[in-house]
């Protein structure tokens, strides 16, 4: 690993049931690291993170996106 490497955090806020969200995580998965089976170690070292709200440092960090849903929503007929 190159000696500049650091740790990055990429967050992707969505509106979405549990299930929903769980397929979304299990396609980022497959999207990072295309063949699970490989041996060991990844040439990117990552992790990724299923969260809900009640869960995060801030509660208001998705507030805009939680107000583009119910907008959405209200739109549909």
């Amino acid at each position: 690993m190159p000696e500049d490497s650091q740790v990055y955090e990429v967050r992707l806020g969505i509106h979405a049931t549990r299930e929903q969200a769980e397929e979304v995580k299990e396609r980022i998965t497959q999207l990072l690291c295309p063949d699970p089976d490989h041996a060991p170690p990844c040439p990117i070292p990552w992790s990724v993170l299923l969260l809900d709200a009640a869960e995060l440092d801030d509660p208001d960090a998705y507030a805009d996106l939680v107000e583009q849903a119910e907008i959405e929503r209200n739109l549909r007929p």
